[in-house]
């Protein structure tokens, strides 16, 4: 059965005032994380359908994610308490801080290993044993794993929120791709989920490359900057914003939202911003970089989107800032894009293509483009051609086109110029199943 836990992320209309609110009781992260749990933490799982609109518990659409596999986390430490209690809550309530830990393991990812099954009722309901009237029994898919991101959170009155405080409530969608001996497990739920145990540890994000991703939130403005942050390699425990007077400011959480801020400019009244962050560890992310971008034209009234990404320079230690991009979206051109630039001498690159994530309908692809050339690489495009009916739909590192089966991707700005041997990559969520690519070629310029 399906879990019965419902999450209801903060509504546009509401966070200006729920800032205000927060700001002025000062609500800040600063005490110590309540929630470090030894690893493996054994409980059990259950399941729900997707976020809320138009975010999840951590500040984040569904499609901002960087994983289509996603877990909420319980709020409350409360085994047998039922009651209702204020979020985020505060250090006088340290002990009722569950494993979102104020929204603080927000962003993180958790690897995930499946356990023994129910043979009884395992229904969550409240001051009700769980599995009762059967037992717990091994199966074929018991040891099948999933990587999965924290991207929301499960404060509810029910047993699974309060009573078992290791407790995951993971995608439904996710639930059919756990693998086993290297493939997906298929047919997992429904007829043999019944909530079943679990084992997870966190780990960090898994096979990172590229760097922070930022977008404003809906209603973010000159005076009220709201942001979210993502792509994090090791979860986030802080921002800090550098201020008009030049001192670096711990930055407000959006209510226990534990990826989104609120954040200052750089200048009064001014709408350019310069922030750093900290990982779940409290270190200083890259180093202490600092990453820099403004208030988008569209959002000098009001953001009308969820989420709207914005690029960035980072302060690399030199006078020469670092372009850092913002996630792009395909569009698919009336004619095929064709190249008229002829390569430099001695210019040259290869293209190869993995499947790093198949789910029922789609797949992510990640391409390694390497420059084999004699000089350095000022740009390079990619192209193959899908098997069937397969679409990019959302891409990240390079800018795609696609015309029927075929797909042209050119480099971003940032990650054009490769030297002598170096690679870089990009990557793409696809619908339809994932087969072998033809036509694989790659042109430097």
């Amino acid at each position: 059965m399906g879990s019965a836990a419902r999450r209801i992320a903060p509504r546009p209309a509401v966070l200006a005032a729920v800032a205000t609110l927060l700001l002025g009781a000062s609500v800040l992260w600063s005490w110590p994380s309540a929630a470090a749990p030894a690893a493996p933490v054994n409980a059990m799982a259950t399941h729900f359908d997707g976020l809320g609109a138009p975010y999840g518990g951590c500040g984040l659409p569904q499609d901002v994610l960087d994983s289509p596999d996603f877990v909420a986390l319980n709020v409350y430490n409360t085994p047998g308490d039922y009651s209702f209690y204020p979020r985020p809550l505060p250090p006088s309530q340290a002990d009722k801080i569950g494993l979102w830990d104020n929204g603080r393991n927000c962003g993180r990812f958790v690897q995930v290993s499946i356990g023994d099954y129910c043979t009884g009722v395992n229904d969550g309901a409240p001051g009700q044993p769980f599995c009762r009237n059967g037992s717990w029994v091994a199966d074929g898919y018991d040891g099948a794993q999933l990587t999965m991101v924290v991207a929301d959170s499960c404060g509810d009155a029910n047993a699974w929120c309060r009573d078992d405080t290791g407790h995951l409530d993971l995608s439904t969608a996710s639930l059919n791709r756990f693998v086993k001996n290297g493939a997906p497990v298929g047919d997992m739920n429904p007829a043999h989920w019944n909530n079943r145990r679990i084992s997870w540890s966190f780990v960090p994000a898994p096979a990172y490359t590229g760097d922070l991703k930022f977008g404003f939130l809906q209603g973010a403005q000159r005076y009220w900057t709201a942001i979210a942050v993502s792509h994090l390699p090791d979860g986030i425990h802080g921002l800090e914003y550098l201020d008009v007077d030049g001192t670096w400011r711990p930055a407000q959480p959006d209510s226990d939202m534990g990826q989104a801020f609120i954040i200052g400019p750089t200048a009064t009244a001014g709408t350019s911003y310069a922030v750093r962050v900290r990982d779940a560890h409290d270190a200083l992310v890259n180093g202490g970089r600092v990453y820099r971008f403004s208030l988008p034209d569209q959002c000098l009234s009001g953001c009308a989107a969820a989420y709207t990404a914005v690029g960035y320079t980072t302060d690399t230690g030199s006078t020469t800032p670092t372009t850092t991009p913002s996630p792009t979206t395909t569009t698919t051109p009336t004619s095929p894009t064709t190249t008229t630039s002829t390569p430099p001498a001695g210019a040259a690159c290869t293209a190869t293509a993995a499947v790093t994530g198949t789910w029922n309908g789609g797949h992510q692809l990640q391409i390694t483009v390497r420059n084999t050339g004699t000089v350095p690489a000022q740009g390079w495009t990619t192209a193959f051609s899908f098997a069937g009916t397969q679409r990019v739909t959302s891409s990240w590192n390079a800018v795609p086109t696609q015309t029927g089966q075929q797909v042209r991707a050119t480099n971003e700005s940032y990650n054009g110029t490769l030297g002598i041997g170096a690679s870089t990559t990009w990557g793409a969520v696809v619908t339809g199943d994932a087969q072998p690519l033809a036509g694989m070629s790659c042109t430097a310029r």
